[in-house]
């Protein structure tokens, strides 16, 4: 476990729980990293880094790092050469799974309404 993951969870111990899913799941590309893990099984950083249009190598290693710390995510390394590494999701990488389906579904409903309100507002404004 990340050290500021533990902390989180130590010292806001009488703190919402959603505080520590966030400080956990939050960041950027962790989400979609564990949508893609789960839909395509295992990949590989650069596999990772196309389906996810090309974030910057190192901000793609520093969310890694902090999810296999966290233990969502096992990487493997194999002993060849050119070296080659795989990402996996852990079984409890797994089972966020649902909790972020559900943010999307959340986030999908929250910008159509959001984009509808925008576009009435624009309407109305050339009506004017």
């Amino acid at each position: 476990m990340r050290e500021k993951t533990a902390r989180i969870i130590h010292e806001w111990a009488d703190s919402c729980d959603t505080e520590v899913s966030i400080a956990v799941l939050g960041g950027a590309w962790k989400p979609s990293i564990l949508m893609l893990l789960d839909e395509h099984g295992v990949l590989r950083f650069g596999e990772l880094g196309r389906l996810l249009q090309d974030p910057t190598a190192r901000v793609l290693t520093r969310q890694l790092r902090e999810l296999e710390d966290d233990g969502l995510v096992i990487r493997t390394v194999y002993p060849q050469v050119p070296p080659k590494v795989e990402y996996r999701l852990s079984e409890l990488g797994a089972s966020a799974t649902p909790v972020l389906a559900e943010l999307t579904r959340w986030g999908t409903l929250y910008s159509t309404r959001q984009r509808a309100a925008a576009a009435e507002d624009a309407e109305a404004a050339a009506t004017m």
